[in-house]
């Protein structure tokens, strides 16, 4: 990527910017053709990969700019109904360039597998037979995947947690496996219905759920960005430390606090093809960890003053595999120009506090409706009949008069067009 700063790119049609991204990112003219003719997923491709299809229902798919990461600049794919969600993503990160944008790192890919036992006769002989052939069980789970294991990756450790439920004490196996550059549902519920019987047998008990879990928490990922209080303001700073305070107090507002993180994060792993329910989960649950729902980023004053945040959540994505196989997500992911699963999460996690950045900003400042009531006028004046400059020219009297109307926005464009 030569650099994501892509001036004015927001006041370039959608032509304009394919034309920049296709120079960018190196795309194929097949691949231009899928974007701007939206025809990404045949009726057949469709019907393979769900249930009753009957077609398709396309998002917009646009690019954040300006993303620094760990040094390396980045044009972000997001596809959302969303508005403003991409252009405060692109004005978070322009304003995070100037003291060197995002500095991110990621712990691993590593995803938790459980096998539920019950109806144990003696759990504490269970415990001591299953860590005893621990290397075995393993081994067992390795030889559903070779390739994967021949990668580094596979089933690297076993952990036990006996717990008291309301049916009685029960066993949960929790397998760890390293899933290197994929999400790795798939292999992890495979594993875990291989070891399934033969837990079964070792323990004389019954294996009952055999899946992953989605509280992700040995993939953590991690950002901190730094904005330069001559940029902000200390009335905004202030401000945004009191917003912060109150997701920090309050669950009512933290629930809302994360749902902007995610508006960004989710985006992203739409245009890439991810699982957004897995991830929407487990970032859920890891905000209530504690007992409870907090917020997942933390914002304060650095000893000069700056404002600098930090974010902290489980991400089980993928750069292979799965729905990353779909045409549009293939091209979002070229765009991105990522090369593991592990720096994927770091993008995604600096999207979320980039997006988080930005709603605070807005909520202690113009107010968050601003660039939403901007995007909803703008489609009003089009429905109108306006085109080119015009569009904007009855947009902004819409916003004005605060009669953002189909019928006002034709009187305006009759008034304009004669004038």
């Amino acid at each position: 990527m030569k650099s994501s700063e892509l001036s004015g790119f927001y006041k370039l049609t959608p032509e304009k910017r394919l034309a920049v991204i296709r120079d960018l990112a190196k795309l194929t003219d097949e691949e231009v053709t899928l974007l701007e003719t939206m025809k990404g997923l045949s009726i057949d491709q469709a019907n393979r990969m769900a249930e009753n299809v009957i077609g398709c229902m396309p998002l917009p798919l646009g690019l954040a700019v300006n993303f620094i990461v760990n040094g390396r600049d980045y044009v972000v794919p997001m596809a959302t109904e969303e508005p403003s969600v991409i252009a405060a993503a692109s004005n978070a990160a322009k304003m995070a360039r100037v003291t060197g944008g995002f500095r991110a790192s990621s712990m691993g890919s590593v995803m938790i597998g459980q096998i539920q036992m019950v109806n144990l006769p003696d759990m504490e002989k269970a415990k001591s037979s299953i860590i005893a052939s621990k290397d075995k069980l393993l081994k067992i789970a390795n030889e559903m995947d070779p390739i994967l294991t021949s990668m580094g990756g596979g089933a690297k450790d076993l952990r036990l947690k006996p717990l008291r439920t309301v049916r009685g004490p029960m066993l949960v196996v929790e397998l760890l496996v390293d899933c290197k550059d994929a999400m790795g549902a798939n292999v992890v519920n495979t594993m875990c219905e291989v070891l399934a019987p033969v837990l079964e047998d070792m323990v004389q008990g019954s294996a009952r759920l055999r899946i992953l879990s989605n509280l992700a928490t040995e993939r953590l990922a991690r950002s901190e960005v730094i904005m330069r209080k001559d940029e902000l303001g200390e009335a905004v700073i202030e401000g945004m430390l009191d917003a912060y305070a109150l997701a920090l107090a309050d669950p009512h507002r933290a629930v809302t606090h994360n749902k902007g993180i995610m508006n960004g994060i989710t985006a992203v792993l739409t245009a890439t093809g991810n699982d957004t329910r897995a991830v929407e989960a487990g970032a859920h649950s890891y905000a209530a960890l504690g007992g409870r729902y907090r917020p997942l980023t933390t914002w304060e004053k650095t000893a000069d003053g700056n404002l600098i945040g930090r974010i902290e959540l489980p991400l089980a994505v993928g750069v292979i595999g799965g729905a990353t196989h779909h045409p549009i997500a293939k091209i979002s992911l070229k765009i991105l120009g990522v090369k593991s699963a592990s720096e994927f999460s770091c993008i995604l996690v600096s999207v979320g506090l980039a997006q988080n950045f930005a709603a605070l900003k807005a909520l202690v400042s113009e107010g968050i409706q601003r660039g939403h009531m901007k995007l909803h006028a703008r489609n009003i004046a089009m429905t109108a009949g306006a085109t080119g400059e015009m569009i904007d020219a009855v947009a902004e009297r819409l916003i004005s008069e605060k009669k953002i109307r189909l019928d006002r926005a034709r009187e305006l464009l009759e008034a304009l067009t004669k004038t």
